[in-house]
């Protein structure tokens, strides 16, 4: 009888711990990047009752015989199939599609997550806006214009919010007309803005002259100590056949500024037409000075750029994503957080959409893969398991009753 009872008491509390799975499950539905949990179950040590024995010439062989002495967990161990992306409107809300973590530093140890809803603290740092922990990455020098370098080691990532930048002037695209009715000798100037350096706008004359019927001269007039020019020629339709640039157009810089100097001056829009001579600049890539005025971070590779009130875009850094061989071997640490474990192996960290890593999905994140459906059928099954156990200790506790009764 008491065997039955010890049976019946490990299945009370295996199944008491598949429900407490599952209301962990059902208290997490709506919490971004929960990861819902399964329960295994294994059989418990079984009693030998009789070995059985081996088939003679005359006789057939018998099973051993044995009872089962209940249950006990097996493992309990978290799914980590993709969830939902839901849309919040926020552009540093972000969520990963496909496998890996976002990583955030706390203290001296790294910690992993597929929640990234994000803001900026006081400091300028990007944070967690839950936990306050800075999430990981490349931070590129400010003024770089070359790629992040993702071989340096991953780092605290910030935002320089009081950053003010200028761009010189270094490319221009100038169109416009040459009017065919100039008689040669004769010259028209224009008049065009650059910045330098520092953001310091120049006026820039550039005086065009006919040196024959389809052949232009140009050059700096002013300021007197500027220097350039070129020539143009021209088809009979009046299109630009060459437009060579005999020297760089070089404005010594003022105020501390440096020289701006056009090295890539592009006419080849201009034409020679009957009609009024109007030269102008179309483009060119010179800025003024300009503050910061938002944060953008790329979708799928999580690239991150500081917009300027000038147009200005500057990339700053990039998110890092750790990959695990065995993710269901990290341990849950809160706060929808992980840190490695002793069989999830060494965290394999790159960027997003490359060596296996989901991409990054910004204005979104991750909802709980948590399904209710699924979870209220575990429900039943864990409360009917919990009271047919009950019921054997029940029936044990009657049946040991008719025993100490038989003396009366």
């Amino acid at each position: 009888m008491l065997r039955s009872m010890f049976t019946a008491i490990s299945a009370l509390n295996a199944n008491q711990a598949f429900l407490d799975v599952v209301a962990d499950n059902l208290a997490n539905a709506n919490t971004p990047g929960f990861k819902a949990s399964k329960v295994l179950f294994q059989d418990q040590f079984s009693q030998l009752l009789s070995p059985g024995s081996a088939p003679t010439n005359e006789l057939g062989g018998i099973n051993p015989t044995q009872i089962g002495l209940g249950i006990k967990i097996g493992y309990i161990t978290p799914i980590f199939s993709q969830g939902m992306l839901q849309a919040t409107g926020r552009n540093s809300d972000l969520a990963l599609q496909g496998d890996g973590f976002f990583i955030y530093r706390k203290g001296g140890e790294l910690f992993y997550s597929r929640e990234a809803s994000l803001h900026i603290d006081a400091q300028g740092y990007l944070v967690n806006s839950s936990t306050g922990q800075r999430i990981q990455g490349w931070q590129n020098p400010i003024g770089s214009q070359g790629p992040i370098n993702t071989n340096n080691p991953i780092g605290d990532l910030s935002v320089p919010l009081d950053l003010t930048l200028a761009k010189a002037t270094s490319s221009m695209i100038i169109g416009g007309n040459l009017s065919s009715d100039l008689a040669i000798g004769d010259s028209y100037p224009v008049t065009l803005g650059v910045y330098d350096s520092l953001g310091q706008s120049h006026s820039l004359t550039l005086t065009f002259t006919r040196t024959g019927d389809n052949t232009w001269s140009w050059q700096v007039s002013s300021p007197a100590t500027a220097q350039g020019n070129g020539t143009l020629t021209f088809d009979t339709n009046g299109n630009v056949i060459n437009s060579q640039v005999l020297t760089n157009i070089r404005i010594p810089g003022t105020n501390g500024a440096a020289d701006v100097v056009i090295t890539n001056l592009d006419m080849s829009q201009v034409t020679m037409l009957a009609t009024d001579s109007s030269i102008a600049v179309t483009s060119q890539d010179g800025l003024a000075a300009g503050n910061v005025t938002d944060v953008s971070i790329e979708p799928n590779s999580g690239r991150i750029h500081v917009l300027f009130s000038n147009g200005l875009k500057q990339l700053i850094g990039q998110l890092a994503i750790a990959k695990f061989t065995n993710p269901s071997g990290l341990i849950r640490d809160g706060q929808n957080l992980y840190r490695a474990g002793l069989n999830s192996g060494e965290p394999n960290i790159g960027t997003a959409g490359s060596g296996g890593r989901g991409v990054i999905a910004s204005g979104y994140l991750e909802a709980s893969n948590v399904d209710m459906a699924t979870e209220f059928t575990n429900l039943i099954i864990a409360q009917r398991g919990f009271q047919a156990s009950s019921r054997l200790i029940t029936a044990s506790d009657e049946i040991l009753a008719e025993l100490v009764n038989l003396k009366r």
